[in-house]
Parts: structure tokens; C-alpha cells; sequence
């Protein structure tokens, strides 16, 4: 299996508690806070692991799927398209009884810097999208209904990730294996909105932590990746980080990718 030594950014000192503003804060109140330190690790080309990833111990797959979606770039097509395909897949890749697709993020640098709108920037800092708290939490803000019943079987937060166009040669997603990262690695990072507060892992350093990627991912892959699982007995938090590949051209197009978020929920007695 090749590998490639590259830079990941972790949380600097795990005693911290970063918090990021998603508006202007009040006046004198840094937006972000929170230092991060470069770590050159090796990042292991999983390409020959496929066939032994699970969902339940490494907490990511990648699979192949076909689109139908022409423009990922309209919000629209994507939530009427692109949504029902994503419950189906990962319906057929869980053995989950519910899907429920609640939102997602396109990214593109250059893009994202010449203003496009609802176009993000690739995330270059270590971390999981959900934390002991807010993985339930989002079940009862998006699901309110429903989710005392739905909260007392087994559920969790799973991202499915692609390139919009491919092959993707320039800031691919790095991931950590989940059997290595320990509880105390997971810092929790608060993120305020005007109407609530969410929260999320920043990732502190640790020599056991095992990464590998998935090289030149083309537009018919995706990359399911486990952020939250409410059995504390399978991988529960996969972080991970955009990276700059030290292969890479230096005329590559920018990355881009589009992730969707879903609420996986599974029968009674799947714990």
C-alpha cells in the first residue's frame, strides 16, 4: 500500500474549547478562536483496503454510484435528485429503516474565494462533524415529532462524500481510521448561530491515529463516512481533513466535492 507523508492541522492544546462564530460576533469577540499546529503524518492510500472497510470499525466506505444530477451547483436539482438517491444508497449500504437527508455543502476554492454563493472553501483542519451532544440534538431540532420514538433505537449521522468533477488531484479528504482515535482526542468545538448552538470535534494529536485516502476519487464514487453512531460498541467518530497531496500536479484543477448529511436510524435491536 503507498503511502504519503503530508501536513494535517490539529487542535494545539486539547484544554482549549475553540469556538467559531457562523455570524459577526458582538463587538470585540474574536469570530474564531482556537490555535492549530501542523503535523506531517503519513496518510495510507486505501484504494487496497476497500474490500475490509466498515462502516462499523474504520467508519468509512467507498462505493460506486451512478448520478443523474447534471448540475450539482443548483441547490434545487440536488435536493430533488440527488437526495433520493442518497437515501436509497445508503438505505442499501446500512440496512437502516429511515433515511432522512437534511442538508448539504458543495466546495471549490477558487470558486468559493471569487464569491460564489452557498460555495465553500475545502475544510484543512482535523475534525468530526458531531459530538456526543449535538448527533442527537439534530435529530430533535430536524425531526422534533418524531424523535423521542426515533432516539430509542440506534442512529447515526453518516456523510456521503464526492467529487463533482473528477479525478480529484488537488486537496483530497484525508480520514482517520476510528479504531484509533481515542476519546481524549476529540476537543469539543462550539459553533454559535443566532438561534442556537452546535457543536462539533476538533481533533487534538496522537501518534496512534492511522490515516489513509482514497487517491484520484472520480465523479461515479462516493465516500460514506460515519460522524456519529449512538452504539458506543462500533466506530462512533470518523475525523477527517482536506490535505494538500504532495503528488499532486502543480496545475491540478481545484477539488470539487459535494457532501450530503443524513439521519440513519436502524431497527429495534440493531445495537
Amino acid at each position: 500500500m503507498e503511502t504519503v507523508n503530508a501536513s494535517l492541522n490539529y487542535l494545539e492544546d486539547p484544554a482549549q474549547r475553540p469556538v467559531t462564530y457562523a455570524y459577526h460576533p458582538p463587538e470585540g469577540v474574536p469570530a474564531r478562536t482556537g490555535r492549530y499546529t501542523r503535523f506531517t503524518v503519513p496518510i495510507h492510500d486505501a484504494r487496497a483496503l476497500v474490500a475490509q472497510l466498515s462502516l462499523d470499525k474504520q467508519g468509512v466506505v467507498l462505493a460506486h454510484h451512478e448520478t443523474k444530477v447534471v448540475n450539482f451547483y443548483d441547490p434545487d436539482e440536488v435536493r430533488a435528485k440527488y437526495y433520493p438517491e442518497v437515501e436509497r444508497l445508503v438505505k442499501e449500504l446500512t440496512g437502516a429503516v429511515k433515511v432522512h437527508v437534511f442538508d448539504h455543502n458543495v466546495r471549490c476554492k477558487t470558486m468559493a474565494k471569487a464569491g460564489e454563493k452557498d460555495v465553500q472553501e475545502p475544510v484543512k483542519v482535523a475534525h468530526n462533524d458531531y459530538t456526543v451532544k449535538s448527533g442527537p440534538q439534530r435529530v430533535r431540532d430536524l425531526l422534533p415529532d418524531e424523535a423521542d420514538e426515533l432516539l430509542k433505537n440506534r442512529f447515526a449521522v453518516i456523510n456521503v462524500w464526492r467529487p463533482i468533477r473528477g479525478p480529484v488531484e488537488e486537496n483530497p479528504l484525508a480520514v482517520c481510521d476510528a479504531q484509533t482515535i481515542a476519546q481524549k482526542d476529540l476537543v469539543i468545538h462550539n459553533l454559535i448561530y443566532r438561534d442556537r448552538m452546535g457543536e462539533v470535534y476538533s481533533l487534538a494529536f496522537n501518534p496512534a491515529h492511522r490515516w489513509f485516502y482514497f487517491p484520484h476519487m472520480q465523479k461515479n464514487e462516493v465516500m460514506l463516512l460515519k460522524c456519529y453512531d449512538s452504539d458506543e460498541h462500533r466506530a462512533r467518530f470518523t475525523a477527517h481533513s482536506a490535505f494538500d497531496d504532495p503528488t499532486s500536479p502543480p496545475d491540478a484543477p481545484p477539488r470539487e466535492s459535494i457532501e450530503v448529511r443524513t439521519l440513519v436510524f436502524f431497527p429495534p435491536g440493531a445495537e
